[in-house]
């Protein structure tokens, strides 16, 4: 008896099939596709490929693969490079890539040469997944293309970045990328889990999951494998379909050719898998033992090696098992037909024989690395020899595996092999003579490669690490190291700055005091720049100032233009005015003396916040549009250009162009930007939605913009900090929670003089205002706290001065006076700025005060000017507000005069005080302050000689003053 081949016929899954036809059809997009071991997902991928391949799409496929706990960097794509440049040749591929330069895929295959720079960087990794991007979409324009990566499970750091990367930038080309992996390896700590809960909310990525099948399918699948000669025996489909629980691994190996169970019912799923395997000839079992000592995927030339097997010999002994499909041919290679199979083989050799076997890989490796693909060598050899319990070579074998992934810009598996230097040090007596590096060395380059793969809670703990033993060496008599210690002073005060930590300004300040100002160093000016753009989103202003000053004397004197130009883009935001630009003309100029593409496009950071801060929408927009085209063709678009996002959006939302904006922000929070950067976004799409009047959106906005903030207490950003509370303040105050409101603004009260203070502090205190001009005499401190904060604010530049304008007229309104002349002017200030959303409020604001001076005309045609600009930006709450005005001032009086001496005013308010409103009733109908009510009620009692409203109410109705339409008779 031999057990079943796999069945010729797909059974149970056309649902899934159609999904993925349907996906294809509106490419660009993504599947994610999960189920357990067994379940079926590469025979799906196998049927949907097949099918679509050649005239209906370009399929490019490649799968993560096993290597113990360690997994080979960017394996599917290397595999996808491979096919590629099989089919159309390295000139085909240089002909897809920006420029024709193909030096950043080196990275990934050597076919394409050497890499145009050593430089590990994260820009260089950037521009890596840029061109990877580009590929596919070029490609794409041809036809369609699917890229399916299987075994997500088993993918390294950095090809999870890559998939990441790639589906959240998908363009308009018809790229469909297929991604599998087994849902029952997924523990709760498993790195694939957050990356799955991540893409499912990218707009046009949908999840599958395969299901076991039904017992009609069983049954189909049984009848399928047992083909024409036979039905299945009464009784067997259930008892398989109890044994296998549906899934179509099981029930083939439960299957024999004479429709019976292949073996008595094992007791595990492993005695299951090894059942055929164990019907094999012994001769074929040790093969395919020393065969599950090399993953998933093994080359024939390596398993020739290892087994020392001739090519004939080889392929004889394997016959067998290739014909019981417990392997299948693969290319040059064979893999096994499942990888449950292997890991039951592999989990089967006795303690002895697992040994024996990693070494010989280990051997045969040494003796010829040409056995594997170049790039797998030493992170194979670190796997086999550490498999093997050889320290010594394993500690070497990482050691170079660790430089191999720097190369490869796969910082994640750099800093896992070196871990695995650092765990096996005590172990080598001679280790530092080994690898020809000291212990502190290595210390320090894997919390370079910690920083590089965003592990910064581990590089803060290795560099501490780094540092004691530096300290200690001292110590001891070892030369005093002070570039060494300076070095790791910075990357440890970077990597606690983005982790939102205390002590990120103090290691930096530690850096500047270990190095000495004379001789004067490229270094000190570096750590002295850093200083002053890190300290300056503190209160020390001071500070910024004279460390960005110092780094600009030093980089001059060295005549280093690139430090030059850092220098000068910290020392003009430690204290920006908006009213200059003189200044930045400077940093313009050094900036493009430096050549230097990074200080480029900070300085395109920098000009358009500048310009957005001097009230130049238009201009801003343009800058940061700029911008973004620069990234992207420095190959940094989807990254650094994610940042310049923020600076794009602010302006076209001040500018009233809101679907732009939102369209910017969207994609920009698609691509998972750092916690320091997400604030803005959050806060501006909240403000849209509120603005909207989507509450429930600006809500969630609000509270994950309130986590970053509690996370960066410590240290926060004026323009985060004081932008979220300013959002939360008004979503309060829509939501009727005025209290809750004042309680917003008030940290920006007792917050003063941060950086940038009055940009953002001004809205806030306007929005401050405004809540003392609901709450009336209760808020008369906060209100008398806030004209405090704004006296002491510097006005800088006509957005300032917009707003302070615009502060000054809700104080009024605070305190009872409705000026219209000041909101008049409020509203020209915002039209010269072209901001139509704050022109539109303060037309009402100013039609609010026509109608308490009793001008109706000029009230409507203020209201009127307000509707439509309201009506443009789908401002539906102040659309509301406006149009509620404007329905109350069409039932005017007709008669202007008012009897027993009133005023219009106070005529208006008797008939309100007549009809029994309170004071507060009186303020919300007449669009006035409760304080103003009450001093008009006060009025009239005085006028009419009365003690109280009620003798005022009886006085007016005894003379017949009003009739029920509220016009006097």
């Amino acid at each position: 008896m031999s057990p079943r081949a796999m069945s010729p016929v797909l059974i149970g899954r056309s649902a899934e099939l159609a999904e993925l036809e349907n996906a294809l059809a509106g490419a660009p997009g993504a599947v994610l596709v999960g189920g357990d071991a067994g379940l079926g997902k590469t025979r799906l991928m196998r049927e949907f490929t097949s099918t679509v391949d050649g005239e209906r799409a370009r399929v490019l496929a490649g799968g993560c693969l096993e290597l113990g706990s360690d997994g080979l960097p960017f394996a599917p794509f290397t595999t996808v490079l491979r096919d590629l440049v099989r089919d159309i040749g390295i000139d085909g591929v240089a002909g897809l890539v920006p420029r024709g330069d193909t030096g950043g895929l080196a990275r990934l295959l050597p076919e394409f040469g050497e890499p145009e720079t050593d430089a590990a960087s994260g820009e260089e990794r950037a521009r890596l997944f840029e061109v990877m991007l580009t590929l596919l979409e070029r490609l794409a324009e041809r036809g369609p293309v699917v890229l399916v990566i299987e075994d997500a499970h088993w993918a390294d750091r950095s090809t999870r970045d890559l998939l990441a990367f790639l589906i959240r930038n998908l363009g308009t080309a018809p790229v469909l990328i297929v991604m599998t992996y087994r849902s029952d390896e997924l523990h709760r700590t498993h790195p694939l889990r957050p990356l799955l809960a991540g893409l499912e909310r990218v707009e046009r990525v949908r999840r599958m999951e395969i299901a076991p099948l039904s017992r009609a399918d069983v049954a189909g699948l049984v009848t399928e494998l047992l083909g024409d000669r036979q039905m299945p025996p009464a009784g067997l489909v259930d008892r398989i379909a109890a044994r296998s629980e549906g899934n179509p691994l099981f029930i083939e190996a439960l299957l024999d050719d004479d429709g019976t169970l292949a073996c008595e019912l094992p007791e595990s799923l492993r005695d299951l898998l090894l059942a055929g395997v164990q019907r094999l000839p012994e001769e074929t079992q040790e093969v395919l033992r020393d065969a599950s000592g090399g993953g998933t995927r093994i080359e024939h030339a390596l398993l020739s090696a290892v087994t020392g097997l001739g090519d004939a010999a080889l392929t004889r002994v394997l016959r067998p098992a290739v014909a019981a499909n417990v392997l299948v041919v693969d290319g040059d290679g064979y893999a096994f037909r499942h990888a449950l199979i292997r890991e039951a083989v592999h989990d089967d050799l006795l303690p002895g024989e697992y040994t024996r076997l990693h070494k010989r890989y280990a051997e045969a490796l040494e003796d010829d690395p040409g056995l594997v693909p170049a790039g797998r060598l030493w992170v194979e050899l670190s796997y086999h020899w550490n498999a093997a319990h050889d320290i010594v070579w394993a500690l070497v074998a990482s050691w170079r595996a660790a430089a191999e992934a720097r190369k490869a810009l796969a910082y994640a598996e750099c800093l896992a092999m070196l871990s695995r230097v650092l765990e096996l040090w005590d172990q080598v007596p001679d280790a530092e003579e080994r690898i020809d590096a000291n212990h502190i060395k290595v210390l320090q380059d894997a919390a370079t490669a910690a920083d590089q793969a965003g592990e910064y809670d581990r590089g803060i703990k290795l560099v501490t690490a780094a540092l004691h033993e530096v300290e200690d060496a001292v110590a001891n008599g070892a030369p005093d190291d002070r570039a060494r210690l300076a070095t790791l002073l910075v990357m440890r005060g970077r990597m606690r700055y983005q982790m939102a930590r205390p002590g990120f300004v103090e290691d930096l300040r530690a850096a500047v005091e270990a190095l000495p100002s004379d001789p004067p160093s490229a270094l000190r000016a570096r750590a002295l720049s850093t200083l002053g753009n890190y300290v300056r989103i503190t209160p020390d202003i001071g500070e910024a100032r004279r460390a960005a000053a110092e780094s600009l004397a030093i980089a001059r004197r060295l005549d280093d233009p690139v430090t030059e130009a850092e220098a000068l883009i910290t020392r003009f935001c430690a204290d920006i005015d908006y009213d200059n630009s003189a200044a930045l003309a400077e940093v313009e100029e050094t900036v493009e003396r430096s050549g230097h593409h990074q200080v480029l496009l900070r300085y395109y950071v920098i000009k358009s916040h500048f310009l957005e801060g001097a009230g130049r929408h238009e201009k801003a927009a343009a800058i940061a549009g700029r911008g973004k085209e620069l990234a992207r063709e420095y190959g940094v678009a989807r990254t650094q250009g994610t940042f310049m996002s923020i600076n794009q959006a602010e302006p076209l939302v001040s500018l009233g162009r809101w679907d732009e904006a939102m369209a910017v922000l969207n994609h920009a929070m698609e691509q998972d930007p750092a916690v320091t950067t997400r604030t803005s976004l959050l806060v501006l799409s909240g403000w849209v939605a509120l603005a909207r009047g989507d509450l429930a959106t600006a809500s969630k906005r609000l509270v994950l913009s309130r986590e970053i903030m509690n996370l960066k207490m410590k240290w926060v950003k004026t323009q985060d900090y004081f932008a979220t509370l300013w959002l939360e303040a008004q979503l309060a105050l829509a939501e009727g929670r005025v209290e809750a409101a004042l309680d917003a603004v008030r940290p920006v009260l007792d917050h003063g003089g941060l950086p940038d203070d009055a940009r953002y502090a001004w809205p806030a205190l306007v929005v401050g205002a405004s809540v003392c001009a609901e709450l009336g005499d209760t808020a008369a401190a906060d209100l008398r706290r806030i004209e405090e904060r704004a006296a002491g604010l510097r006005v800088s530049g006509p957005l300032q001065r917009a707003h302070q304008l615009t502060f000054h007229a809700e104080h009024a309104r605070a305190r009872g006076v409705l000026d219209l002349g000041a909101w008049d002017e409020v509203a020209a200030a915002w039209d010269a700025l072209c901001s139509p959303y704050y022109q539109a409020r303060a037309l009402f604001r100013a039609a609010e005060a026509a109608v308490a001076g009793g001008d109706h005309d000029g009230a409507a045609e203020r209201l009127g000017a307000a509707a439509e600009l309201a009506d443009r930006l789908g401002a539906a709450p102040l659309g509301e507000q406006i149009a509620d005005l404007q329905r109350r001032t069409r039932t005017r009086r007709t008669d202007e005069s008012a009897p027993l001496g009133l005023t219009p005013r106070e005529f208006e308010v008797l008939r309100l005080v007549a009809e029994g409103r309170s004071n507060r009733d009186i303020a919300e109908a007449l669009f006035i302050s409760v304080k103003t009510a009450s001093v008009h009620v006060s009025n009239i009692l005085g006028k009419l000689d009365v003690a109280s409203r009620g003798e005022a109410a009886a006085t007016a109705h005894r003379l017949s003053l009003f009739t029920g339409n509220g016009v006097r008779a």
